[in-house]
């Protein structure tokens, strides 16, 4: 049986204190996996020019350092508390700040804002647009149908947010089915902050919505996800076929996400299971052996090549012999374990359930590492 939600959070909090990201550097690294590149990306950050605390530029310089690879500075179009000090009619001006900082980078920055209005619909992100001001008009309905018109990704946005939801449950509204149906919401945030809605994940799933995760900043990413600690912003991880801004927008399109926040993955099984495969990899074992020759305990390095602490139970047809059955591949280190199979064999099956990894509510993924012997 599968450990409840309970148990489950309590070993990612648990291992996330004991091994935080502690690599040797801050930037986020996960590894590409086949067919595509894997790009990291927080496509939910606010600046003065809305109710954040900072220049945009502060945006582009806190992207360089986690390492991402593209990200978007969505003000608030119609919530404008700093207005009075920072007069700007041209709402695309955060965006056109924030792209000339990143010039000469590597990072790419998305023209976006959010649309912000009561429930229903609440908050939306609509990223890749071409003119911000436009989407300002009185029908909510009107400025989605804008947003699609300019070819933008929208997203619905911290749907469990206790200001719209008192219990805390995303829940569909007629208006939000209204906008699925006529594909003027794309995606949905899993994850926000640091707050993780199981409900929102199964309507991205129910409704073929793309799954989001973003660090919806208004401060400063090292002190409110205590970056100096280990900690690490929310992110959104795209599997995109080039590192170009049309590519980053097809994968989001083509739902091609996985989750990464407070050291867990949240992702459909198609692009998760493949990033964790691509995370380990195993080198060639030995038979360890006694005074007698040969047993047939068998040692193998297995090596964690991403950034998240992957908390794992055995589920083999053998035991370990230095482990129990619940063990962590910690970040960007070798793992040796033992295996007692009771007999010699050139492939030994592995078989794993990654528990800080979710694809469904209450489900983890299944792997199986080849463990393979040496001549």
């Amino acid at each position: 049986m599968l450990p409840k939600i309970s148990a489950f959070a309590l070993l990612c909090g648990l291992f996330c204190a004991l091994f935080a990201h502690d690599h040797g550097q801050r930037k986020i690294v996960f590894p590409d996996v086949p067919g595509y590149y894997t790009l990291k990306c927080d496509f939910h950050q606010h600046t003065v020019f809305s109710d954040g605390n900072v220049w945009p530029n502060i945006r582009v310089q806190e992207g360089l350092r986690d390492g991402l690879d593209a990200i978007s500075v969505t003000d608030h179009i119609e919530y404008q508390p700093h207005l009075a000090d920072i007069p700007h009619p041209d709402r695309n001006r955060s965006y056109e700040i924030a792209a000339k900082a990143a010039e000469g980078t590597e990072l790419l920055v998305v023209r976006g804002a959010e649309i912000t209005r009561g429930m229903p619909p609440g908050h939306c992100n609509a990223i890749f647009v071409e003119d911000v001001n436009k989407l300002m008009v009185e029908d909510p309905m009107e400025a989605f149908r804008e947003a699609k018109k300019q070819g933008a990704f929208t997203f619905w946005n911290h749907p469990n947010w206790i200001a719209h939801r008192s219990d805390g449950i995303a829940t569909l509204t007629d208006m939000h089915r209204t906008l699925i149906a006529e594909g003027l919401i794309n995606g949905i945030e899993v994850v926000n902050e640091d707050t993780y809605s199981e409900e929102a994940l199964r309507i991205g799933l129910d409704n073929n919505l793309t799954l989001m995760g973003t660090s919806d900043i208004h401060g400063l990413i090292d002190w409110d996800y205590n970056v100096p600690a280990g900690g690490h912003r929310p992110v959104t991880l795209v599997f995109a076929k080039e590192r170009t801004f049309e590519a980053i927008r097809e994968g989001l399109l083509a739902g091609r996400t996985v989750v990464w926040f407070n050291n867990t993955l949240v992702g459909r099984e198609a692009y998760l299971k493949p990033l964790l495969v691509s995370s380990l990899s195993v080198s060639a074992g030995k038979a360890l052996t006694n005074r007698d020759g040969a047993t047939t305990v068998f040692e193998f390095e297995i090596e964690n090549s991403s950034d998240a602490n992957l908390i794992v139970e055995n589920l083999s047809d053998f035991t370990l012999h230095q482990h129990a059955n619940i063990l962590v591949f910690p970040a960007h280190e070798k793992t040796r374990i033992q295996i007692k199979p009771r007999e010699r064999k050139a492939v030994f099956q592995m078989k794993l359930t990654v528990l800080n990894a979710i694809t469904a509510p209450d489900q983890h993924p299944e792997l199986v590492l080849d463990l393979r012997l040496g001549e």
